[in-house]
């Protein structure tokens, strides 16, 4: 009977290693689709934006990643809204700050109490909202860092003309493309949605720890790829990611604004797809973010990675348990200790690890610039035997930890977990 089970065990671990193969192939494949689409030059389009900010304590990084979004080429007007549930959060004094370091820049600094729901980020967007001047928000992290074409790339893709028809929008007489609403999604056919939010890909900036360095290699050289996988097998992007959520009026007029978002954990996601259900188009901007990834403890560490694990496997349970093929470095190295080092297993050992290092090549360095990457290459075994252990624990329960809090995850919604 033992001897049986290591067989299974040998076969299983053999397809899941050779679909692992198949996966980064396929990844490698729509990294090198985006890239080469990403080369397209785009023409100006710069309408008013109000940037949205929920701020809760401070940050490593915060301030300059603050500073980033002042220093915007951006011929457009924008404003930057900064909320905080009380003016005696320690972010109050870092917001002054920036406005004593920028004062031609419209800054505001805005007390937003009210806690409409379990999300109290998504709380505070919402009364910022109400102060916003411009037609099309954009909503990112605190810790989000931009380069100065920011604004001026994200925009560019609110330009439905340019983006289906290669055509040229109406431009006004500075030669600047006007900022108007685009026409409601029945305006236009199937094959010309109007576009309603705009997000883009991120890489993390690691600290000292050894957490720390495996979840920003997570997020460079495998979490960006399943997102660049999705958009080219589904024929595009039907959801948001929280590095950059760039959204016009119309389309958040269309779900109900932000306060329908208010009791959601991944409001991220959840906002990309319902402005997606609503007939408007999701576009994956060229440009990529930095996202600061804190020097965790293991305790730490694993806490947030539970959470997003089980956050996706809410939001999208089919598409976590395809995440089973994505595993193909751990499952190669199983299958080595279960078929105790057979000529197959070796081999699918280093395609795999080969078709991995690839990956992580094309999409962390070439892709997002990330001058983490090379130098944590060796450290890919224990991040993928780590990941595959969290995508297990994910199945295991609702209950994630969320800011020193518990809470039980349903239907993507957050409610009190109970002691």
């Amino acid at each position: 009977m033992p001897h049986t089970f290591a067989q299974v065990i040998a076969s299983l671990t053999t397809l899941l290693a050779i679909a692992g193969v198949g996966y980064f192939l396929a990844a490698i494949l729509a990294a090198r689709v985006f890239l080469s689409a990403r080369r397209k030059p785009s023409s100006v389009f710069a309408p008013g934006v109000s940037i949205l900010k929920s701020l809760k304590g401070l940050d490593p990084g915060m301030i300059e990643a603050f500073r980033s979004h002042c220093r915007q080429s951006y011929t457009g007007d924008y404003e930057l809204l900064f909320g905080v549930a009380a003016m005696d959060d320690l972010a109050v004094v870092a917001v002054q700050q920036l406005i004593a370091e920028f004062p031609k820049r419209s800054i505001k600094l805005i007390e937003c109490p009210q806690r409409l729901g379990t999300n109290g980020k998504v709380s505070t967007l919402v009364q910022l909202a109400r102060h916003a001047r411009h037609n099309f928000l954009l909503i990112n992290d605190s810790d989000i860092t931009v380069s100065p074409r920011y604004l001026e790339r994200v925009m560019a893709c609110f330009n439905r003309e340019e983006i289906l028809s290669g055509a040229k929008a109406p431009k006004d007489a500075t030669g600047i493309a006007r900022g108007i609403n685009p026409p409601p999604p029945s305006a236009v056919n199937s094959s010309a949605q109007t576009v309603g939010l705009v997000t883009a890909l991120y890489r993390g900036r690691a600290h000292a720890t050894l957490p720390s360095r495996l979840e920003a290699l997570g997020i460079a050289t495998d979490f960006q790829a399943g997102v660049l996988l999705s958009k080219w097998i589904e024929g595009g992007l039907h959801y948001g990611l929280g590095s950059t959520l760039a959204v016009s009026r119309a389309a958040l007029d269309k779900i109900g604004g932000l306060q329908v978002l208010v009791d959601h954990l991944a409001d991220d996601y959840e906002l990309g797809a319902r402005v997606d259900k609503a007939g408007y188009r999701v576009v994956l901007s060229a440009e990529v973010v930095e996202t600061n990834v804190a020097a965790y403890g293991w305790r730490g560490f694993l806490d947030h990675q539970l959470r997003w694990a089980r956050t996706v496997r809410d939001a999208r349970p089919w598409g976590y348990a395809g995440l089973i093929f994505t595993h193909g470095l751990a499952w190669a190295i199983i299958n080595v200790l279960a078929s105790g080092a057979s000529w197959l297993s070796l081999w699918l050992l280093g395609a795999s690890f080969l078709l991995r290092l690839a990956l992580a090549i094309i999409v962390g360095v070439a892709l997002l610039s990330d001058r983490q990457v090379l130098p944590s290459l060796w450290l890919l075994p224990l991040r993928d035997l780590v990941a595959m252990g969290v995508w297990v624990a994910g199945f295991a329960g609702n209950t994630i930890v969320w800011r020193g809090e518990r809470f039980s995850l349903k239907h993507g919604r957050l409610e009190k977990a109970r002691d």
